[in-house]
């Protein structure tokens, strides 16, 4: 009985060591890069994306998750793909280690098949109006024109979401991007319906202008966007998580790019182990004590992402909305770190 519970305390003690010997980190330490997916919208809306191009922020993520595995000075290749179907396809075939990011969809989960990691965006259709115009609310499009491209997902949310509203509007379909905005410009329809993410590129676009074009606050569906990477290997879908968690905890902690080192010094218990003073998540991770540290300081934490990338430092001038931490009203919320 004494030699099984040796041989019982054995397998327990190596077995968080087996389970984190991922074959992702594994080709990663020896190729001794990331190599990662971002989606940039082209010219064009692709039909099969609801999302803007969001590669700046995808960029950001890669990094993080490369300082964390491979060190400061790791080297990350972004590769770009022009919709979320073929970037899904470069990750079944492993020509890249993680796609950040897309929509969660149980049917690409099965088909390519891959796992979703935390949400870092919570996007959603909303609708591009005119500053200086009366439709400040969904209500104020009642028996207006909406312009939208046909045949996508937000064609297909329209009437549904309006119809529940009670509000009637005229739809005015579209082919071609540029046909859409030029309909906006000269007054053919109220708004344009997209995801916000999809809106505030077009609105980018328009350099002096842009500022004549504000995104209604109300939305009609939810579109979270989130890092994605194979479902067969659970070390590595945890290290990318862990990535995520820890440059949301700093913001929570008030951790950032410029102070992480003065904040090893905190007496703050969540603080204390977000930077590497516990041994448990590093054991768990298969990573060193500097692995959240490196992050940190590779890229910031999440707010300072989000406002350099999508937020009001950024073109795009996205408000965070949900995306907002759950302390100030929003949905972001991290792991404990223990």
């Amino acid at each position: 009985m004494k030699f099984r519970k040796l041989i019982l305390l054995a397998a327990l003690a190596l077995g968080p060591q087996a389970a984190h010997a991922g074959q992702v980190l594994d080709r990663v330490r020896a190729q001794h890069h990331l190599n990662c997916g971002v989606v940039i919208d082209q010219d064009d809306f692709s039909k099969e994306d609801t999302h803007g191009n969001l590669a700046v922020l995808g960029a950001d993520l890669c990094r993080a998750v490369t300082a964390a595995v491979l060190g400061a000075d790791a080297r990350v290749v972004v590769s770009a793909y022009p919709d979320e179907p073929t970037g899904l396809q470069a990750l079944k075939a492993g020509t890249i280690d993680m796609l950040a990011g897309g929509t969660p969809s149980l049917q690409d989960r099965a088909h390519y098949p891959v796992a979703f990691g935390p949400t870092v965006f919570y996007d959603a259709q909303g609708f591009l109006a005119l500053t200086n115009s009366p439709i400040k609310t969904l209500r104020d499009l009642a028996g207006k024109s909406i312009c939208y491209i046909d045949s996508t997902a937000a064609a297909d949310a329209l009437g549904p979401a309006f119809k529940a509203r009670g509000i009637k509007y005229l739809p005015f379909p579209f082919e071609e991007v540029g046909e859409m905005e030029a309909a906006l410009v000269t007054g053919h329809c109220a708004a344009i319906t997209a995801d916000v993410t999809q809106l505030a590129n077009m609105r980018a676009v328009f350099l002096g202008q842009r500022h004549n074009y504000s995104i209604l606050p109300e939305t009609i569906t939810d579109d979270p966007w989130a890092p994605i990477y194979p479902d067969d290997d659970k070390a590595w879908g945890e290290i990318v998580d862990w990535t995520v968690t820890a440059l949301i905890q700093a913001e929570v902690s008030g951790v950032t790019q410029a102070n992480v080192e003065e904040k090893r010094a905190s007496d703050d218990p969540v603080t204390r182990r977000l930077l590497g003073t516990d041994r448990g998540p590093v054991l768990a991770l298969g990573l060193d004590r500097e692995w959240s540290v490196r992050a940190i300081k590779a890229v910031g934490n999440f707010g300072e992402v989000f406002d350099r990338d999508v937020g009001q430092a950024s073109p795009l001038r996205l408000d965070r909305g949900q995306t907002k931490l759950w302390t100030q009203g929003g949905l972001l919320y991290p792991m404990p770190i223990r």
